[in-house]
C-alpha cells in the first residue's frame, strides 16, 4: 500500500484530471464517431457499434486512423476490475490501442457486461469467464459481419486471458492470432467473495503499479501523469464497482486450472513481465510446450502486471505485440 502522502497526491491529481476529462469528453452514441482525448491533430476516429448479447447492450467501439485503409482487425479484452479504457491511456504514446491503429489495425474494444459503458446484469456473480466469453464471441461475430472479414486477432489482459481463452476454444474459426498478456493459468488462492459487485477505490486502481519498499509508487517505472490518467479513467468509466463473478472464480485454490493452453488452436503469444506477482513463472516458461505451432513467448525483464504502461518497458511490449500480430505479413514480404 502507498504512503498517506502519496495516496493523497494520487487522489488529488486524479480527481483534477477527472474534472478536465469530463469537461472535454462528448457523449458516446451508437454508430457515431467520437472525439478522442489527447488527439489534438484529429488523427483518429472512434466509432461505436451497437452490440446486444444476453439481453444487454454492450459497448463495442473501433479505433482507427482517419482516411487510412486498415489492413486487419484486433479485439482487445480487459481484465477483472476495469474496462476497455485501460488500453488507451491518454498520455504521450502509451496507448496500445493508438499504437496498433497507427500500424494499420482497426482496434476494437469491448466492455464485458457490467463493466464500463455496457449495461449491467442485476447479479454480478453471473459475469463469469464463460459469460464473458459469450460476449467476446458475439463481438467477434459482429466484427466479422461489419468488416466482411473471416477472422479477427484477439488480445486479452489478465482475467481477459481466461475469458479470451474460453472464447478461442469455442470459436477458433473466428480468430486469427491470439495474444495472452499477463496470463492467469490457475487460481490465485482461496478467498471468500460475499458481494456480487466489487467496490473499487482509488488505491485499488493504482494497486498493480510497482512500489518501493515503503509502498510508494515507483515513479521511475510509471510516470505520475500515467498514474493520474489511468486512475482518472477508472473512476470516469467504471465508477466504484464491477461484477464479482470473475473474482469469485479466480479466488480459488492454486490447483484449479483457469486457462488451459492445450485447448487453444490458433498461434498464441504469451507476453508478461518477470516481476508480475500474479505470474507463475515456471509455468509461464513451459507455456510453449502446450501452445500451437507458430506460438511465441516473450518475458520482459523488470516489467510487472502493467508492462504496457511502464516507462522502461512499454515500447518493448508494444513492439512484441505488433511483431507477433504481423508475423505472417513479414514472412510474405521476405518470401517475395
Amino acid at each position: 500500500m502507498a504512503t498517506s502522502q502519496t495516496r493523497k497526491a494520487v487522489i488529488l491529481s486524479a480527481a483534477l484530471a477527472v474534472v478536465m476529462l469530463l469537461a472535454t469528453a462528448p457523449c458516446a452514441n451508437a454508430q457515431t464517431s467520437e472525439t478522442l482525448l489527447n488527439d489534438v491533430a484529429g488523427e483518429f476516429q472512434d466509432v461505436v457499434y451497437p452490440l446486444e448479447d444476453g439481453g444487454l447492450q454492450l459497448r463495442l467501439d473501433c479505433l482507427s486512423l482517419k482516411e487510412t485503409e486498415a489492413r486487419r482487425d484486433v479485439l482487445l479484452v480487459h481484465g477483472l476490475t476495469y474496462s476497455s479504457h485501460v488500453f488507451d491511456v491518454p498520455y504521450k504514446d502509451y496507448s496500445l490501442a493508438r499504437y496498433l491503429a497507427r500500424h494499420g489495425f482497426r482496434v476494437w474494444r469491448i466492455d464485458i457486461a457490467g463493466y464500463g459503458r455496457s449495461e449491467r446484469p442485476d447479479d454480478g456473480f453471473v459475469v463469469t469467464a464463460d459469460y464473458a466469453a459469450q460476449n467476446i464471441c458475439a463481438a467477434l461475430t459482429r466484427i466479422c459481419e461489419l468488416m466482411n472479414v473471416e477472422t479477427v486477432d484477439l488480445l486479452g489482459w489478465s482475467w481477459g486471458t481466461i475469458t479470451t481463452g474460453v472464447a478461442a476454444s469455442r470459436r477458433p474459426e473466428l480468430i486469427g492470432r491470439h495474444v495472452l498478456y499477463a496470463p492467469v493459468f490457475n487460481g490465485l488462492g482461496v478467498q471468500t467473495i460475499a458481494d456480487d459487485y466489487y467496490h473499487s477505490t482509488w488505491e485499488h486502481a493504482a494497486e498493480d503499479f510497482q512500489k518501493d519498499e515503503t509502498g510508494a509508487i515507483r515513479l521511475d517505472i510509471v510516470e505520475q501523469s500515467v498514474v493520474d490518467a489511468f486512475c482518472s479513467n477508472c473512476w470516469r468509466y467504471d465508477g466504484d464497482d464491477s461484477p464479482n463473478g470473475g473474482r469469485r472464480e479466480v479466488c480459488r485454490a492454486e490447483s484449479v486450472v483457469l486457462l488451459d493452453l492445450e485447448k487453444l488452436s490458433r498461434p498464441t503469444l504469451v507476453v508478461c513481465g518477470d516481476k508480475d506477482p500474479y505470474m507463475d513463472m515456471p509455468q509461464i516458461r513451459k507455456s510453449l510446450d502446450k501452445t500451437p505451432q507458430g506460438s511465441k513467448l516473450v518475458v520482459i525483464p523488470g516489467a510487472a502486471h502493467c508492462a504496457m504502461i511502464e516507462k522502461p518497458f512499454y515500447h518493448e511490449f508494444q513492439q512484441s505485440v505488433l511483431d507477433f500480430l504481423t508475423a505472417e505479413e513479414q514472412s510474405v514480404k521476405k518470401d517475395r
